[in-house]
């Protein structure tokens, strides 16, 4: 017979914190989180447009980092966060919605990014915040720059919608 007294009890809490400390919270294993820390490829460079015949309201569609990545350029009508060029209005985002991976349709008159599929809403010129909808994020930013009066994109900042990583 054993002494409940002298029964060492483990709470969830101590649980918890040796499987994470172990990596296998929740039956994540430590190499299912290799694909994310594996990003190693650097990110490709892209030139978009030339940037003198970048005017408000212009939408340029294009795939980055690679031809299975659809993305949108847009010049906006006066400076947003992130924003490149003289006027800091130009900005990218992948056009594959974070919720199921539609392609969001820029709506210029109300200065949105919509998905046709269920509806959810970004805005292009809050770094692509979701603003309604059932996303479970705002929309991965293209990085652009301007190099030799070109624009470029030279990177994505967040994670391209179904992939484990942006460069494959």
């Amino acid at each position: 017979m054993t002494d409940s007294k002298n029964r060492s009890r483990v709470n969830r809490r101590q649980v918890l914190s040796i499987g994470a400390a172990s990596g296998l919270v929740a039956g994540i294993s430590p190499q299912m989180h290799a694909p994310a820390q594996a990003q190693a490829k650097p990110m490709p460079s892209l030139e978009i447009a030339n940037l003198a015949d970048l005017k408000p309201g212009t939408q340029i569609d294009f795939a980055y980092p690679d031809d299975e990545s659809p993305a949108v350029l847009l010049v906006m009508d006066g400076p947003v966060e992130d924003g490149i060029g003289p006027d800091q209005n130009i900005v990218a985002f992948s056009s594959l919605c974070t919720h199921k991976g539609c392609n969001v349709v820029w709506h210029a008159d109300q200065k949105v990014l919509v998905c046709p599929c269920h509806w959810s809403s970004f805005d292009p010129g809050k770094k692509g915040r979701m603003i309604i909808g059932q996303a479970s994020s705002g929309l991965p930013q293209i990085t652009l720059a301007v190099d030799g009066g070109k624009v470029t994109a030279t990177g994505v900042s967040g994670l391209i919608y179904g992939r484990q990583t942006n460069v494959i």
